[in-house]
């Protein structure tokens, strides 16, 4: 019997595929041209075509569909405490490499080496998130090894690399290696002096002071590195200490991998449980003083946060926007109805912002050596975070809900929304979550600085708008009075809006600028996305955010 031709599939969008990430990205752009006008973009561009290739959204979808698996014992019984990836997990962290995503501002290419990473970053997230946990890590674990200056002589070189060399075997047997970092502890979470984890000396060599660590880890992702920065307590205190994979003479170190967290999202990274039996670290900085090692790296790491919430903003808009632009309904295309498209355009608005905050960070991190912006990474790392990583699960979820029933299941090119949605929690969870954060801020705010710094970085946008400048003008009252932790929350938001405004008014088009103002800080809005003002200009701000 002939097979029944039962109906023709039409009307479903073609998938997202084979497209330009960096030259559909004008947000992006335009950021870089307003915090890094001087910056060679070239390297970006390649980037942006190489990420939408459908080589690697394979890539992308196969490190996901096939998770890491757990080797703790060989056959014969004996010890193996390794994780299998797939293939394509490797395929992604090589370009990851490649990029010097995990070391740019580290080797000394760029003028704006941590806006050029940061930029980089970003695009990569919207690929692939999960393999970029090792490579924030390494970047952000590179510059406290300074703090073992023999350490940091043997492992720099390979930390900056831009090859990617998976094999466990001594650093000095790899042209690259990667770091990871080993923080917190099941009693204590966040509040890593609670740790127990204990370290005993064990005499001196070339790389300084020796330790036997012993102690567990509650949440060691990427267990794989060829090293960690862990916490432990030794004699003078909790102490940063670098402890390999591999030891010097080849044996392996005495790390055992309990198991792999099954992670709601972030499923291509691999999170573990660690315990240490006796495992030898060596000294990073002063004995006592981990807690300010661990701090200057946390800082690094949330930028990545914020970053990695501001591409996985952009991704899911860019899938809305490529469904609702090819999908029929009513007799009109999806963007083309006027509910959607301010859905739409408030994503889009939402996504800029974040871009324009994650980046605006970045460069402060190359300008330290300025008073002003030395204040403003100070301000800017946990209002980012905060800001930027809060709204992300709300923004995933209506932008899921512009793809109807196609965007929550996890088959084929739509499944990538459904992993977008499964990731969005996790920035605003990892580096410290939201109280975390706005704690962080109120000890930023004591710098005698803070207040001044914040009136200087929002004096671009004055007159521009009243709802705003009613807004700046009350901000740096508010720091200098801010005696409570109740009213931290408030405060982080409305910093990161304030901020968020004036950088649009001075890098996006007038239409974009006020849309964000009249919605977001002078309360023409509702409490959900898609409540934009009837006068805003829906076609400039959605032109703009086109990905193609």
């Amino acid at each position: 019997m002939p097979d029944v031709i039962t109906h023709e599939v039409f009307n479903q969008p073609e998938p997202l595929v084979g497209y330009d990430l960096f030259a559909g990205n004008a947000a992006l752009r335009d950021a870089l041209r307003l915090n890094a006008p001087q910056l060679h973009t070239a390297p970006l561009a390649a980037l942006g075509v190489r990420l939408g290739t459908p080589e690697m959204q394979l890539h992308a979808r196969l490190a996901n569909v096939h998770a890491p698996q757990l080797r703790t014992h060989d056959r014969f019984g004996r010890r193996l405490d390794e994780v299998e990836f797939h293939p394509s997990y490797h395929a992604l962290m090589a370009a990851a490499v490649d990029a010097g995503l995990h070391g740019t501002p580290w080797a000394g290419d760029s003028a704006s080496p941590h806006v050029l990473r940061a930029a980089g970053f970003l695009l990569f997230t919207e690929l692939e998130p999960s393999v970029l946990c090792p490579i924030s890590m390494t970047y952000a674990a590179t510059p406290a090894l300074r703090g073992n200056p023999a350490v940091f002589a043997d492992w720099a070189p390979r930390l900056t690399s831009r090859v990617y060399d998976p094999v466990l075997k001594p650093w000095n047997q790899k042209a690259g290696v990667t770091m990871g970092m080993g923080m917190t502890e099941k009693q204590g979470g966040s509040d890593v002096r609670a740790n127990t984890t204990h370290a005993e000396p064990d005499g001196q060599d070339g790389w300084g002071p020796r330790f036997r660590v012993s102690g567990h880890k509650w949440f060691f992702s990427a267990p794989m590195c060829d090293a960690f920065l862990v916490l432990a307590q030794t004699a003078s205190g909790l102490s940063c200490l670098f402890l390999p994979r591999v030891l010097p003479d080849g044996s392996r170190n005495a790390i055992r991998i309990q198991r792999l967290k099954d992670k709601l999202g972030n499923k291509a990274n691999a999170s573990s449980e660690v315990e240490f039996h006796g495992a030898t670290a060596w000294l990073v900085g002063d004995e006592g003083r981990g807690v300010p090692q661990i701090l200057e790296m946390g800082t690094m790491t949330r930028l990545d946060c914020a970053l990695g919430t501001s591409g996985l903003m952009r991704q899911a808009l860019a899938l809305a926007l490529n469904h609702t632009s090819q999908r029929m309904a009513f007799g009109k295309r999806l963007i083309e109805q006027p509910l959607m498209r301010n859905v739409l355009a408030d994503l889009a608005l939402e996504s800029e912002a974040a871009t324009a905050l994650a980046i605006r960070l970045a460069r402060a991190f190359d300008r330290r050596a300025d008073a002003h912006e030395a204040a403003m990474a100070r301000l800017l790392t946990p209002v980012a975070k905060f800001w930027i990583c809060k709204r992300g699960s709300h923004f995933a979820q209506e932008a899921m809900e512009c793809l109807g029933g196609n965007g929550y299941v996890e088959e084929g090119g739509e499944g990538v929304m459904a992993r977008v949605y499964r990731e969005m929690p996790l920035n605003s969870i990892w580096e410290g979550a939201g109280n975390i954060m706005a704690l962080d801020l109120l000890r930023a705010l004591r710098k005698a600085d803070a207040a001044a710094a914040l009136a200087h970085e929002l004096a671009p946008a004055k007159g521009a708008h009243a709802a705003l400048d009613r807004l700046a003008a009350a901000l740096p009252t508010r720091v200098e009075e801010m005696a409570t932790e109740v009213e931290a929350r408030r405060l982080a938001q409305d910093v990161a809006l304030a901020v968020q405004a004036t950088l649009l008014l001075q890098g996006a088009p007038p239409a974009v600028f006020a849309a964000f103002c009249d919605s977001r800080v002078a309360g023409n809005w509702g409490q959900s996305f898609g409540t934009l003002g009837g006068g805003t200009d829906f076609d400039a701000i959605l032109a703009r955010a086109m990905p193609r």
